[in-house]
């Protein structure tokens, strides 16, 4: 695997880093910034909104620039959005820190993934989005446990300049060991972009992200309570609990990765199957600790096993142009994520109590399970079409 791949997977871990270290920084903010809990939460929703609204806008605004210009850009107003952020003296500031930092990550990882497909070639385009996307698990394993302890020693301004000097390390590998790929034929450019998403096929392998993502984070949003109040964990355990599930989300991405290149599909519906079995058993055993403990592993494996399937699926269903689709992916993911945690949220206050967040995700899996099978027989209908319409070779020619 070129070891450019790997210089994307840097620049994806600080970027997830970034993202989700806020969340153990959140009572620090608050203190300093004198601001509420809840209002210090809105950082990480400001941060979604610029990766749904900023991933597709860029995207299209980079179609007729060289690859690598277009992943420095990208990668470089991630650093301008982490330093504004480091150094802002008030809430508002942070705020629109963030929002310019995640301007960047859709568009990044789309432009990210299409250049790692082109560098690995297609039989490996599975392996090398996961390891593009490791970085993102690396990220829950080590960066954001790490950037929270930085953050409440020397104060969260720490873990944000630790951040930046980590992304400015990534630009410099970019620059120097990402090879200059020229556009992508002749089809480039916004209308053969936008003309991808006429095909149902497409909608359909987003949906499939979206449900999947928001029956994960359904979950996973409230798994610290749940160790608490209904296992029993003591407080301290709950980083270790997160940080085994995060073990299984990069052991989950690396078997995703090499099985999406033979078989994408069965990867895919195997593993939604596996995610909505693990769900429910989670509510079975929440009680037990042994049991959650390897139950929770399991589930990180599951929910991570079919990201570069998810990912793999989009960009072949947009065919020869397949930037903004994978770029609208990345947002696809993000309105899961958001979608699931307020599901969760939702039945825990209809009294249900924190068990039902695994309830709703497995039924959340589920239908994701049925898109997906949708996305399976649409893919295989449109591939039947295509050989309907292809001129036969092997036909005999007039005298």
């Amino acid at each position: 695997m070129p070891i450019a791949v790997y210089v994307l997977g840097l620049s994806v871990f600080c970027i997830g880093t970034s993202e989700f270290m806020i969340s153990g920084l959140l009572p620090d903010l608050a203190a300093d910034l004198a601001v509420s809990i809840p209002d210090a939460g809105l950082l990480i929703s400001g941060y979604a909104f610029g990766v749904v609204i900023g991933g597709p806008v860029l995207t299209l605004a980079t179609l007729r620039v060289p690859r690598k210009t277009a992943l420095l850009a990208l990668l470089s107003l991630f650093v301008v959005g982490q330093t504004i952020a480091a150094l802002a003296p008030g809430y508002p500031v942070l705020m629109v820190g963030r929002v310019v930092a995640a301007l960047a990550q859709g568009a990044f990882f789309g432009v990210g993934s299409v250049v790692a497909v082109e560098l690995a070639g297609p039989a490996r385009r599975g392996r090398a989005l996961a390891i593009m996307f490791s970085g993102l698990t690396v990220a829950n394993v080590l960066g954001v446990p790490i950037g929270t302890f930085v953050g409440q020693q020397g104060g969260w301004r720490t873990s944000f300049w630790a951040v930046d000097a980590v992304a400015v390390l990534a630009v410099f590998g970019v620059l120097f060991l990402v090879p200059r790929i020229p556009l992508l034929g002749p089809h480039v450019g916004i209308r053969p972009e936008l003309r991808a998403f006429r095909r149902a096929r497409v909608w359909v392998a987003l949906a499939t992200s979206m449900l999947t993502q928001a029956a994960i984070f359904c979950c996973f949003s409230y798994l610290a309570p749940l160790f608490t109040d209904v296992t029993g964990f003591p407080a301290g355990a709950v980083s270790p609990l997160l940080m085994l599930f995060g073990v299984g989300c990069f052991l989950g991405n690396l078997i995703g990765g090499r099985l999406a290149d033979r078989h994408l599909l069965a990867n895919l519906y195997v593993g939604i199957v596996v995610m909505a079995v693990v769900l429910a058993l989670l509510s079975l055993v929440a009680h037990d600790k042994v049991a959650t403990a390897i139950v929770v592993a399991v589930f990180g494996v599951a929910a991570f096993s079919i990201n570069p399937a998810l990912q793999a699926q989009v960009m072949r269903e947009a065919g020869d142009a397949p930037t903004l689709a994978t770029t609208t992916n990345t947002s696809a993911f993000n309105v899961g994520n958001t979608i699931g945690p307020w599901i969760g949220g939702g039945v825990i206050s209809a009294g249900l109590g924190f068990t039902a967040t695994a309830w709703a995700g497995a039924v959340l899996a589920v239908l994701g399970l049925g898109v997906a099978v949708v996305a399976g027989v649409l893919h295989r209908s449109g591939e039947r079409s295509e050989a309907r319409t292809r001129p036969d070779a092997s036909a005999p020619t007039s005298a």
